[in-house]
């Protein structure tokens, strides 16, 4: 295999045409830079150069191998460079993989900061559940998941808290409790609930399960949902009352009423936590900056 070192050497005296101002360029004596040439025409094997006592040319395998040297130098320079960009964080490809965001603008403003701050970085997103996400971090198909807490044992992640989202209770804009300026938790216990699938989030549908426990009852759940989006599009059409994260108020459902919970649980069982995941098995600058950003702006 021919060294870079050896097409680099023939590139500057292919430019030159000139040995002795070749080496001078290449920092070097001229008798090791004849030899090198030398060398890699006997790799090639066919002369590269038309040499007399008066000039140097290039001969057609010279020419050929010029322009090829000239391609495959500035792909391996360009490849350098990227590879210590990415080494720095400042280059390179994330996938982030999400809950729904839509009511969270802080993240959008931390996207939007990072994609100011990093223009040659791409990020791919993959909306998906709370458990898609750790399958996804787990298996390295995605490198930072923004989730609810799983709810179960996820050894290989880091998973750290973004921000807290009280839990309101959402009603039917007819509903007689939509005229409290709060809702007592333990004055729904006949209600018809609307939930999200504990298979697609284990630990919000147990948090909330434990939270009407702790108010003296166990939900009467009638309709379950994959997103909380249409668990409010059942509640807007009747179907039920939902426990959700206050901050789906900000959607501006008209048929849907938000009230502040009155219980007497704790404030973390009665909040939700937006979160941040990775898996640090792989070392990775940019994932690190990324997540920086959205424990800035989040």
């Amino acid at each position: 295999m021919i060294e870079t070192r050896l097409l680099r050497q023939f590139v500057v005296v292919a430019e030159e045409l000139h040995f002795s101002r070749a080496a001078e360029r290449l920092h070097m004596a001229q008798p090791p830079l004849s030899q090198a040439i030398r060398r890699l025409e006997e790799q090639i094997g066919y002369p590269l150069f038309v040499r007399d006592k008066r000039t140097v040319g290039l001969t057609s395998a010279g020419m050929a191998l010029l322009g090829k040297a000239h391609e495959l130098l500035g792909a391996l320079d360009e490849s350098v460079a990227y590879t210590r960009r990415v080494a720095q964080g400042m280059d390179g490809h994330l996938v982030v993989a999400m809950i729904s965001l839509s009511h969270y603008p802080g993240f959008w403003r931390a996207l939007s900061a990072f994609r100011t701050q990093m223009p040659a970085v791409e990020l791919s997103f993959i909306e998906a559940t709370t458990k898609e996400q750790v399958e996804l971090l787990e298996s390295g198909e995605a490198d930072v998941g923004v989730m609810r807490y799983p709810g179960t044992t996820t050894p290989s992640l880091t998973i750290e808290q973004l921000l807290l989202d009280p839990i309101q209770v959402a009603l039917p804009a007819a509903h007689p409790l939509a005229a409290s300026t709060a809702v007592r938790l333990e004055d729904m216990s006949d209600e018809s609930f609307v939930m999200s699938a504990r298979a697609l989030g284990q630990g919000f549908h147990d948090q909330l399960l434990a939270l009407c426990k702790g108010a003296g009852f166990s939900p009467r759940i009638v309709q379950q949902a994959r997103q909380i989006q249409t668990v409010l599009g059942l509640v807007a059409a009747g179907y039920g009352v939902a426990l959700v994260p206050a901050s789906f108020q900000s959607l501006g459902l008209h048929d849907v009423a938000f009230r502040p919970l009155q219980h007497g649980s704790s404030e973390e069982l009665a909040s939700v936590t937006l979160n941040v995941a990775s898996n640090n098995s792989v070392a990775s600058p940019l994932r690190d900056l990324f997540i920086g950003t959205l424990r800035r702006d989040v």
